[in-house]
């Protein structure tokens, strides 16, 4: 009896529920930013794009930037807005969502707020695609720095870190949002594109080349590239039959007052197979299909960069550079920081990377270089430098390329070394590598790594190291 009128009742409750009018699916606003606390306008909120196709032309004469960003993404909320990060000295012509015109304005300097007809539902795949066209210009960071599209005498040094991505297309620029790529770079005849992953085709049409690259692995955006302009190339298969991508430009120099040397350039570039070989070994095996170098002569930039398999080399480097942008395609590219306050992740990890390569090259052991900055006094205008502020607690965005995200940086990790012993601190290396390949990380995930392997409780050690102002005194 209990059952039949447990039954019955059930029933009369679905009944009540199929009677019931469906509750209106609520559509949201897509946030505007992705939560960083030093870029909160970088990235959006409620989507995640899965792949990009670029399709840019360039001008060099008259530095005029036109292209066409076409993204898949997948909703993560119903939205009835989402947002793009696209620089507004790019003026949009055309936005389609689903093949369909979409309602957009461009604001905020880097906003573009889409409107697509219809709705989003969360959980679906969309297609946006985004038309532009303008002068390109650099865009400068709180540290008066430049990235995005630089124009050079020839072309353009193309890098991103942290916030020049929207400079040459339509993007969600967290690094939180990585994605696979399809780009194709049109320029004048006679010039070169070098950008990331495979080269899959060049193309003579009218008196320009269109150079397509595909990249299959995830990349977080700001690693992208599509430098350009006269250079020498070199392709080549290595022994391991991994892609090798190479160009220089033939006017490039150690420094203003040197001749060219594009010769040097070259010597710089030769040991990148043995670098790639080592790392693999250290660390693992190499995260990519390819791998390169671009050497150009860009004296306005003045820095080097990481780009996802092609590093970018503003000018003739010494081997050390060459070697640390070869060990971020490890640490920085492959496992890639969340939040940009975390960059120690990048930096500290790639500079220590340096240290240990002269330890097993001949050069000095990596406690010798910890030593000799150990011994910088707080109160010097190198230790001023070197200790303040601390790595992991960073004041603001003007600080993210500082010495102690460097130096002190990789300092942590070779005290680290010392406290857990070589065989726990090189398998920690590896597995931080293995177990967050193609993802991204915080010093939160790192520390939990490091006190899980070792079995120390390290907290004292990381706070003394990382977030700390001054030279640590005991850890």
């Amino acid at each position: 009896m209990l059952r039949r009128s447990l039954a019955i009742s059930l029933v009369f409750a679905a009944a009540l529920v199929a009677a019931a009018p469906a509750a209106a699916t609520r559509y949201v606003v897509g946030s505007p930013g992705s939560g960083d606390p030093f870029f909160p306008l970088a990235g959006n909120g409620g989507y995640n794009v899965r792949h990009y196709s670029l399709d840019v032309e360039y001008e060099p004469d008259s530095d005029l930037l036109t292209g066409k960003t076409v993204l898949v993404a997948r909703a993560t909320e119903n939205l009835r807005r989402f947002n793009l990060d696209l620089r507004e000295f790019l003026t949009v012509s055309s936005v389609r969502v689903n093949g369909r015109r979409a309602s957009y304005s461009q604001h905020s300097g880097q906003e573009l707020s889409i409107d697509p007809r219809p709705k989003l539902k969360r959980g679906r795949l969309f297609v946006v695609s985004v038309e532009y066209s303008g002068t390109a210009e650099p865009v400068v960071d709180p540290d008066g720095s430049i990235e995005g599209w630089v124009p050079t005498e020839d072309g353009a040094f193309v890098v991103n870190e942290p916030q020049g991505s929207p400079g040459w297309y339509a993007v969600n620029d967290t690094p939180r949002d990585k994605a696979t790529y399809d780009i194709e770079v049109t320029v004048p005849a006679g010039r070169v594109a070098i950008s990331n992953g495979i080269l899959l085709s060049r193309r003579e049409r009218g008196g320009k080349t269109t150079w397509h690259w595909v990249e299959r692995y995830p990349m977080a955006p700001y690693l992208a590239t599509a430098t350009n302009g006269v250079f020498e190339t070199r392709f080549r298969r290595l022994e391991s039959g991994l892609p090798e991508y190479n160009a220089v430009d033939p006017t490039t120099r150690v420094n203003a007052e040197s001749p060219s040397n594009p010769a040097l350039a070259w010597e710089r570039l030769e040991p990148q197979p043995e670098i790639v070989d080592f790392f693999s070994d250290l660390y693992g095996r190499y995260p990519f299909e390819s791998v390169g170098g671009i050497v150009d002569w860009a004296p306005n930039v003045g820095y080097s960069l990481e780009s996802q398999t092609k590093a970018n080399y503003w000018r003739i480097v010494g081997p050390s550079t060459v070697v640390h942008e070869i060990a971020h395609q490890w640490f920085g590219n492959a496992v890639t920081l969340a939040y940009w306050p975390d960059i120690w992740l990048n930096e500290g990890f790639a500079t220590w990377s340096e240290w240990i390569y002269d330890e097993r090259h001949g050069g000095p052991t990596a406690q010798e270089t910890f030593d000799e900055l150990y011994a910088i006094p707080e109160d010097s205008e190198e230790g001023q430098d070197l200790w303040f502020p601390a790595p992991a607690a960073l004041p603001g965005p003007e600080a993210l390329f500082h010495t102690p995200v460097y130096d002190r940086g990789a300092m942590t990790l070779q005290a680290l070394r010392q406290k857990v012993g070589d065989a726990v601190f090189f398998e920690l290396l590896r597995d931080w590598y293995r177990k967050n390949r193609y993802r991204n990380v915080t010093t939160a995930d790192f520390i939990a790594l490091a006190e899980r392997e070792s079995g120390q409780q390290l907290d004292a050690f990381f706070d003394a190291w990382l977030y700390q102002p001054g030279r640590p005194e005991s850890w």
